[in-house]
């Protein structure tokens, strides 16, 4: 099985959906097509926001699918999907929320990892975070990395083990999108906001017959 790290953008988010909605969302779990491209192309707990069309998620299930990283699963009116993730690095809870947003977020610091794990798998201190990380940057092969801290930067950050062509951008806190910080209540209506739309679409998909080919 390919190691996650080794994934393309387009890859990397759609594994992080699958993740994250089998742990935040369970009953929704495996995930439509529809359902799958709308977690990918979410505007919170994105980043960098993605605008992932129908074939480019399909592509990336392929691709994931060949390497035995995802499944579809047949169902009578819908077909699903489901990571493929067994492995216990991967299925620890401690690791798998770690991983997860990583993967749809990016660098971070410890202490944003520990707050936007909290839905997932609310660790009880910084210093047991960074055990967890430690651990996944101890496994062979490297799931994660510690980034060297940049001039003017109070923490290190904390990213999944790419390449160096793709560790080479700019960090989130160093872009001028113009966005403030995250305000946590709102951030916490969003995400209710979202999985009702999810729980809409399920019942929309589950009138009408027919596959996602």
């Amino acid at each position: 099985m390919r190691n996650p790290t080794e994934l393309d953008a387009a890859c990397r988010r759609v594994l992080g959906c699958l993740l994250e909605k089998e742990q935040t969302t369970p009953d929704y779990y495996p995930l439509t097509l529809n359902a799958l491209i709308a977690a990918c192309n979410q505007t919170t707990n994105r980043d960098p926001v993605m605008a992932l069309k129908r074939h480019e998620v399909l592509a990336a299930l392929h691709v994931m699918g060949r390497e035995g990283l995802v499944q579809r699963v047949t169902g009578p009116r819908a077909d699903r999907w489901s990571h493929v993730l067994i492995q216990p690095v991967y299925t620890r809870p401690p690791n798998r929320a770690l991983l997860t947003v990583l993967l749809l977020r990016g660098s971070q610091t410890v202490g944003e990892l520990k707050a936007r794990t909290e839905r997932m798998h609310p660790f009880e201190s910084l210093e047991e975070v960074e055990s967890a990380l430690r651990n996944l940057a101890e496994a062979e092969p490297a799931l994660v990395r510690e980034l060297p801290r940049r001039p003017g930067q109070k923490e290190t950050r904390w990213s999944l083990n790419l390449s160096e062509e793709e560790m080479d951008v700019v960090p989130p806190e160093e872009r001028d999108d113009g966005v403030d910080a995250e305000d946590p209540s709102l951030r916490a209506r969003v995400e209710r906001l979202e999985d009702r739309v999810a729980e809409i679409l399920r019942r929309l998909e589950a009138l009408e017959p027919g596959r996602d080919d």
